[in-house]
C-alpha cells in the first residue's frame, strides 16, 4: 500500500486535485468528489506505469507544504496571457 498527497484548489465551482509525484489531476463537484477522483486517478497512473515496468515512484514522508506571497508588479488583464506578452 503506498500513500500519495493530493493537493486541492477551489476552482470556478469545482475542487481540482493534483497529486504532485505522479503529475495526477483530475476534479470534482465536492472535496468528497474530488479525492475519490483523485484516488481512481491514482490507482490507474500506478497499474499503467506497473505494466509498462516504469518505476512507481513513493512518498517517503509526507511533504510539507507552504504559501509565499509575492507583489506582482504589473496587473494583467484575465485573458491567461503572461506578463511579457504585455506591452
Amino acid at each position: 500500500m503506498a500513500r500519495y498527497t493530493v493537493l486541492l484548489y477551489k476552482e470556478e465551482g469545482v475542487y481540482a486535485a493534483l497529486v504532485p509525484l505522479l503529475g495526477v489531476a483530475t476534479q470534482g463537484r465536492t472535496v468528497e468528489e474530488a479525492l475519490a477522483m483523485a484516488q481512481e486517478a491514482t490507482e490507474l497512473q500506478v497499474r499503467w506505469l506497473a505494466e509498462h515496468n516504469e518505476p512507481i515512484l513513493e512518498e517517503e514522508e509526507p511533504p510539507f507544504v507552504g504559501a509565499v506571497t509575492v507583489d506582482v508588479p504589473v496587473a494583467l488583464p484575465t485573458t491567461g496571457r503572461a506578463a511579457s506578452d504585455v506591452r
